[in-house]
């Protein structure tokens, strides 16, 4: 099962939305997928689709998955690194007026030069459907991420 999560902003993320039915469109995607849309305005036809669940019930759907495609939010991540499954992170834009500002953006620009898993197309997410890559715990330290968050923003 590929879980799909957008979180809880007030702001759609139907570009997410859109790609996920893309990929199911042209078969990229064959197996279950569950999606939590939150505020988004269109989901994908075909899936089991919520707005949200419950605390409890999103930690057994992350245990239950194969796979996620999440929204880039900062407390999604943090559960991410908790758990041994491949994901993959799709940050919000503030240009599609998915979010106020773009620090979802900044985010995974950071988080990518950690060679964690980001789509910023499509097709990145039919490369990491093809490949999925799973994070090792400890990979990934916040004592790197707040180097590399420093590194970025005492050159602007």
């Amino acid at each position: 099962m590929i879980l799909v999560t957008v979180g809880t902003e007030q702001f759609p993320f139907n570009r997410l939305m859109r790609w996920t039915q893309i990929l199911i469109n042209r078969g990229f995607i064959q197996e279950e997928i569950v999606v939590q849309y939150g505020s988004c305005t269109v989901w994908p036809s075909g899936v089991k689709a919520s707005p949200l669940f419950s605390q409890a019930q999103f930690k057994d759907l992350v245990h239950q998955s194969d796979l996620i495609i999440s929204h880039c939010g900062e407390g999604t991540l943090l559960l991410l690194e908790t758990v041994h499954k491949p994901y993959i992170l799709v940050p919000r834009s503030k240009s599609f007026g998915e979010h106020v500002d773009d620090h979802q953006v900044e985010l995974a620009t950071v988080l990518g030069q950690l060679e964690l898993p980001i789509a910023w197309f499509p097709g990145d997410l039919v490369r990491f459907l093809a490949s999925p890559q799973w994070i090792p715990p400890g990979t990934f330290s916040t004592l790197d991420f707040c180097q590399n968050l420093r590194n970025r923003f005492d050159q602007n």
